[in-house]
């Protein structure tokens, strides 16, 4: 499969292909990703084993009907073992399932990833809205982590904290596992605190006043 599609000029990634500066395009404003074969793989888990390859995608991954998945096997696009099988295939436990999209990232705002501040051990940066974090949903090289490593070679990344996709603002990542724990363990010991700053629209109070912010992972006090 891999070779059919390389053959055909088709640009062809892997979970191991690192995002590279030439995987962007700007125009009007906006970051593009130019489109990809992408191959997503999984190990066959142990309630998928006895099921047809046809039912548990269908079964597992209900985002697709089932006439996709049927013409994603004939075709190839979907491969047990990196082996082409039949519709009614077996399914066992621990087998690599392969199933090849071409993808079509959402575009972002066009914006720079600015480094406030790199050192050995932690890089801080300004995140732009629209942007998200990390690799995730239909985001895979239009995230902070990617765009980090396409255009400036910081790999591998650590988020200590996380942005909403909309939301701006300072981002802080550690450069190894052990460092990230560290920044966990302070912020569980409120060692750590963030800021938030809000703009509003009409006149606001005077004095000091307390809110309750519901984001998608916490509640922030503004």
């Amino acid at each position: 499969m891999a070779g059919a599609l390389a053959g055909a000029g088709i640009v062809w990634q892997t979970p191991a292909n690192p995002p590279e500066a030439q995987d962007y395009i700007f125009r009007n404003g906006r970051r593009y990703v130019r489109p990809y074969y992408f191959e997503f793989i999984s190990h066959a888990k142990n309630r998928w084993a006895g099921k047809t390859i046809v039912d548990l995608f269908t079964d597992e991954f209900k985002g697709r009907p089932r006439e996709y998945y049927v013409h994603a096997v004939k075709c190839g696009r979907l491969q047990v073992d990196e082996q082409m099988v039949e519709e009614d295939y077996i399914v066992k436990s621990s087998q690599k399932i392969s199933h090849f999209l071409h993808r079509h990232e959402p575009p972002v705002l066009g914006g720079n990833i600015v480094i406030l501040q790199n050192e050995v051990d932690v890089v801080t940066v300004c995140k732009p809205a629209s942007v998200p974090v990390h690799p995730c949903g239909q985001y895979r090289k239009n995230t902070v982590v990617g765009i980090m490593e396409a255009e400036h070679g910081l790999t591998p990344l650590f988020p200590v904290h996380r942005l909403d996709r909309l939301v701006s603002g300072l981002l802080i990542f550690a450069k190894s596992a052990e460092r990230a724990e560290c920044f966990r363990q302070q912020i569980e010991a409120n060692l750590l605190q963030k800021e938030y700053v809000a703009k509003v629209v009409g006149v606001f109070p005077e004095g000091e006043v307390m809110m309750f912010v519901y984001c998608n992972s916490c509640m922030v006090y503004l």
